[in-house]
């Protein structure tokens, strides 16, 4: 499985969006700091994931949710839902 996922830093108000394979082993690289865009922001916690069969789609999910702020958006608002 490859997932796409979103992660929220704890000690200031910054999400980053991702994909990885193994996605256990991502987020503990976000907290080690071995990621460059997220060590400044660490500790960090998954917010949300979602799961895909290969590689190419979740990719193709990332970049969507990355260079488009609709598709952002529609996530955040997702989130705002499920947290009532």
């Amino acid at each position: 499985m490859y997932y796409v996922y979103l992660i929220e830093s704890a000690i200031k108000n910054e999400r980053y969006i991702g994909s990885a394979d193994d996605l256990r082993e991502r987020l503990k690289l976000h907290n080690l700091g071995r990621v460059f865009s997220t060590k400044r922001y660490r500790p960090w916690k998954l917010v949300y994931y979602e799961a895909y069969l290969t590689e190419k789609l979740a990719r193709n999910r990332e970049k969507r949710l990355k260079a488009h702020g609709s598709a952002k958006h529609e996530l955040f608002k997702r989130l705002i839902t499920l947290s009532k």
